[in-house]
């Protein structure tokens, strides 16, 4: 009996010490940012122009605005929870041949961006860069497009505003729903810092959504996206199913292609 208490008890110190080492690393079990030199020279096939945009917390995001001249309107593009804006010019290639204007920016940690990275912080750049986009085109002109996590981000700023359009490629449900899947074994409800609450959000939107999803997704579940879809009320939305696509390059699938074009016509 004795031996038995002393395995339960290192059992739950182990288990403590994960969840603690959980919380507050958590923000290295989410983001997995690249860091780029300030001197670096982007590289894009279109013309663009490099910005920055200050927060009131002393923050400071760096940008990319590609102008084709478009009366189209623009591509506001949140990027995943990885990687930087020099890894994105396959985004600008991809939304430029469909005639529009893109702004792209890097999150806090991430490429030459600075600052704490907060939920709260992410939501008040991603304002920033709506008034930016604001002092060049009409609202009626403004397309939110997230990627990965970049869907929790977009989600959130078209549920303030009203953008033309909303597209989600690869979206969660909320994050807290993903990291539970993820780690079942840890109380990611109470621990998580990042919630991310997609799910909320979609239900104030009021312009038409467009999701994809690959049904291999082992990143983030084809279910979840499902999910998510039918949180959003009305009948102005469409679901693209990327049969046997996993999480990335769903745009070198037809179906993806198809759906792009109808999203981005």
């Amino acid at each position: 009996m004795k031996r038995l208490k002393k395995i339960l008890l290192i059992i739950g110190v182990l288990y403590l010490a994960i969840t603690a080492l959980a919380y507050y690393n958590q923000d290295k079990l989410v983001f997995m940012p690249s860091t780029m030199p300030m001197n670096h020279v982007y590289n894009f096939c279109q013309p663009f122009q490099e910005f920055w945009l200050n927060a009131e917390d002393g923050g400071k995001i760096n940008g990319i605005h590609i102008k084709n001249n478009s009366t189209k309107g623009v591509v506001l593009y949140f990027h995943g929870n990885s990687g930087n804006l020099s890894h994105l010019g396959h985004v600008a290639n991809m939304i430029s041949k469909k005639g529009y204007d893109i702004i792209m920016i890097d999150y806090r940690t991430f490429g030459k961006s600075s600052g704490i990275l907060t939920e709260k912080a992410i939501y008040a750049d991603s304002d920033l860069v709506y008034k930016y986009a604001l002092e060049k085109y009409t609202e009626d002109k403004i397309i939110l497009y997230g990627r990965s996590f970049g869907t929790g981000v977009a989600s959130a700023l078209a549920s303030k505003n009203k953008p033309c359009k909303l597209i989600l490629e690869s979206p969660f449900y909320s994050a807290v729903s993903l990291g539970q899947h993820r780690f079942p074994f840890l109380p990611i409800n109470w621990l998580s810092k990042f919630r991310f609450p997609s799910n909320e959000h979609v239900k104030d939107l009021s312009c038409p959504v467009y999701i994809f999803h690959g049904t291999e997704d082992r990143v983030i579940p084809f279910a979840s996206s499902k999910k998510l879809f039918d949180e959003i009320e009305g009948t102005n939305k469409k679901f693209y199913a990327i049969e046997n696509a996993g999480h990335n390059y769903l745009q070198d699938y037809e179906k993806f292609k198809m759906g792009l074009t109808e999203a981005l016509p």
